[in-house]
């Protein structure tokens, strides 16, 4: 469909709105969202994230077996 086809996005249909008030509803109604009606993405939980699915290597040295229980 062609821009000069489709309906307009918004409609005054008071007669005495000045361009101010126009522009305040543009600038509101366009601050709510985009028409695109995509959900923002959610960041992935850590603790699914698929790294913590490789093996890691284990520590050797001296103190190797305390570090083998203390967070990475």
């Amino acid at each position: 469909m062609a821009d000069a086809e489709q309906a307009p996005l918004l409609r005054v249909v008071n007669p005495d709105a000045t361009p101010e008030e126009v522009a305040a509803l543009v600038a509101v109604f366009s601050a709510l969202g985009s028409a695109t009606g995509e959900p923002p993405r959610r960041p992935r939980p850590v603790w699914n994230h698929p790294a913590r699915g490789v093996r890691q290597t284990h520590r050797s040295g001296p103190g190797a077996w305390r570090a083998s229980g203390l967070p990475r």
